[in-house]
């Protein structure tokens, strides 16, 4: 019998130990998607993959793929023993967890700052079209969706601009048209822009008879030795190649700093700022303390800490906030502000339904057909 196990792969930045306050790791996990959700967060059913203070996201991220790829192509023997007989598992990667910005890089997407801020389609445009009423309009409709194919040849497109003249501004106006920007390979795009504009700035200093064809031989000489014996494709984000894998939709968003350390904290610090204008913020702790947690699943609402530590709180106070706020403060702030509190607590609920809709959805669609 032979399975498939579909893989979660989780990567981010972490402390790597105690004796620093922060000491950057970057960390690759994996979990079985098959398991009951139950289990599938508890540590002992999460896999360490690897951590490196050194290499780059993108290089871990190709051991992984290539690790994944090898054992899909020859399969994994393993002991069923359930039904007392050996079996063959298959892993492919179902999607990507991670924060947004990580979840951008393993995309080759600039990010939130990029005119085109979607990693997922290319929803957006310059700044004054989206201040326009139907460039506002637009950015709440989904975009073309972005295509790994598609992002591919962008990245090829920036090495053929990085020898030519004017490569850094190239580059960069690039970068805003379409929002990619690939940071496996950024590194020898900008060594290539630099060398480049250092040749011509030389040229014309110096009065040298250089050609720009010698300047760009030059230049195809360096990016042959930077890459190693490697061609360009081999040096790409390696996600966008990953047989199974749409890397652009298989990001989910991250709820965590989308909505809990992102709306959610913003209102809450407005709502605490009226509070503390109004001297209305030992009532509040009062109603927070006395407020029942049934049906909240947290253990208790620790009001004291919260007001006193208002500026400092973390997802999983903002959780049990977005969800009593409108009980706390009906008659305690504007009626504009409560009604924000209304909604943002229906937006908690319904992207929680969401989130267990989409993993059971991710379970039971199509996968791409594999070319192991």
């Amino acid at each position: 019998m032979v399975y498939s196990v579909p893989l979660i792969v989780f990567m981010d930045d972490v402390s790597g130990n105690i004796s620093k306050q922060w000491n950057k790791h970057h960390a690759v996990y994996m979990s079985n998607a098959n398991l009951p959700r139950r289990m599938i967060e508890k540590e002992f059913c999460i896999r360490f993959v690897s951590s490196s203070p050194n290499a780059a996201p993108m290089e871990l991220m190709r051991a992984m793929k290539d690790s994944v790829s090898d054992a899909a192509a020859s399969g994994v023997r393993a002991w069923d023993c359930k039904y007392n007989e050996d079996v063959i598992l298959e892993p492919y990667g179902l999607f990507f967890a991670g924060d947004n910005p990580m979840q951008a890089e393993e995309c080759s997407h600039g990010g939130v700052n990029c005119n085109y801020f979607c990693r997922t389609c290319d929803v957006g445009g310059p700044g004054v079209y989206k201040q326009s009423l139907e460039g506002y309009n637009a950015i709440f409709s989904c975009g073309n969706e972005r295509k790994p194919d598609e992002t591919r040849e962008q990245i090829l497109e920036q090495f053929k601009l990085a020898v030519k003249p004017g490569a850094t501004s190239k580059l960069s106006k690039l970068l805003q048209k379409t929002g990619v920007r690939d940071t496996a390979t950024s590194s020898i795009l900008n060594t290539i822009a630099d060398m480049g504009k250092k040749l011509r700035a030389k040229t014309n200093n110096t009065g040298a008879p250089q050609s720009e064809r010698e300047i760009q031989k030059k230049l195809e000489d360096e990016l042959e030795e930077l890459l190693r014996g490697r061609t360009i494709e081999d040096t790409i984000n390696p996600l966008l190649g990953m047989d199974g894998v749409n890397i652009h939709m298989d990001t989910p968003t991250e709820i965590l700093h989308t909505i809990l350390l992102g709306v959610v904290k913003y209102m809450w610090g407005q709502t605490v700022f009226i509070l503390d204008n109004k001297k209305l913020l030992d009532a509040f702790q009062t109603r927070l303390d006395s407020v029942s947690v049934n049906g909240l699943n947290v253990a208790d609402v620790d009001a004291e800490y919260m007001v006193r530590h208002r500026r400092s709180l973390i997802g999983k106070h903002f959780k049990s906030l977005a969800q009593v706020m409108p009980f706390l403060i009906y008659d305690l702030v504007p009626s504009d502000v409560l009604d924000a509190w209304t909604c943002l607590g229906e937006l908690v609920v319904l992207i929680w339904h969401t989130e267990i809709h989409d993993m059971e959805l991710y379970l039971v669609s199509p996968r791409p057909e594999f070319s192991f």
